[in-house]
């Protein structure tokens, strides 16, 4: 599939994903969660360790859904339009690699959604997230209602989604909705730094703590320490395992191969 708003670039293990839509500030429509779905579908989890997801510009990661097109929507066709959404996000969040939004600037209704899908948040200091959705009269239709609590907070997600209110950087990274607020010049660079020591480590080791992270979140605790405890038993049946514990007793550094 060729992408019309989608812009791949590599650097060793770490893919960059950029969406590209400038003059709608990045904003999502049917199109582009095609594309976004599609690029998940063929993504190379065994070549590439860690994905990097932003938006083009310094203005908007990803201003929100497209209103244009929910505007003529009826009740079907808006369930719908959500149900895409939530898969594509789904895709992203359950992507075998771990995922980095590196959120520059705007980041309202489905762009906020999009970055709660990662597994990490960076934003430049100019970023604004917020859920605006209940000022059109809907709700946050990408599984906003549901990443959104399990990140901050009931309350916190309540009064953000009921106000649809936007906030600053600082209030984010107060709140825990991002990990960490650099300057916007040094966004992309912070990213990649931090893409750069996952995909150091061993790539089997770092899909199974995903996938244990991902899995046990809703589990009873005892049977999340079954689970977690299956899969660290798995992880004895890799030669990474066997290259870096010999190479961490001879005090030397390991070229992880991801067998």
């Amino acid at each position: 599939m060729e992408y019309n708003f989608l812009k791949i670039a590599t650097e060793g293990y770490i893919c960059t994903l950029t969406i590209s839509a400038p003059k709608s500030l990045n904003a999502l429509n049917s199109t582009i969660l095609a594309e976004l779905g599609d690029f998940c579908d063929h993504f190379d989890c065994n070549q590439y360790r860690c994905l990097i997801i932003t938006g083009d510009g310094e203005k908007s990661f990803v201003a929100g859904a497209d209103i244009s097109e929910m505007a003529t929507l009826n009740n079907l066709q808006g369930q719908t339009f959500g149900q895409k959404g939530s898969a594509v996000f789904r895709k992203i969040e359950t992507l075998h690699v771990p995922v980095i939004a590196a959120v520059n600037g705007f980041a309202l209704g489905g762009g906020c959604e999009l970055a709660m899908a990662c597994d990490i948040r960076i934003c430049s200091d100019n970023a604004r997230f917020g859920q605006p959705e209940v000022g059109l009269g809907i709700i946050p239709g990408f599984s906003g209602t549901v990443r959104l609590a399990r990140l901050v907070g009931m309350g916190m997600a309540k009064q953000l989604i009921y106000t649809g209110k936007a906030i600053k950087a600082d209030e984010a990274l107060r709140i825990g909705l991002v990990n960490e607020v650099v300057p916007q010049a040094d966004l992309m660079s912070r990213a990649m730094e931090i893409a750069t020591q996952i995909a150091t480590n061993a790539p089997l080791a770092v899909k199974a703590a995903k996938l244990c992270i991902n899995m046990e979140y809703d589990m009873d605790v005892d049977e999340a320490i079954i689970y977690e405890n299956g899969i660290f038993g798995r992880c004895f049946l890799t030669e990474d395992q066997k290259n870096g514990m010999k190479a961490f007793l001879e005090k030397g550094k390991c070229d992880f191969q991801g067998k």
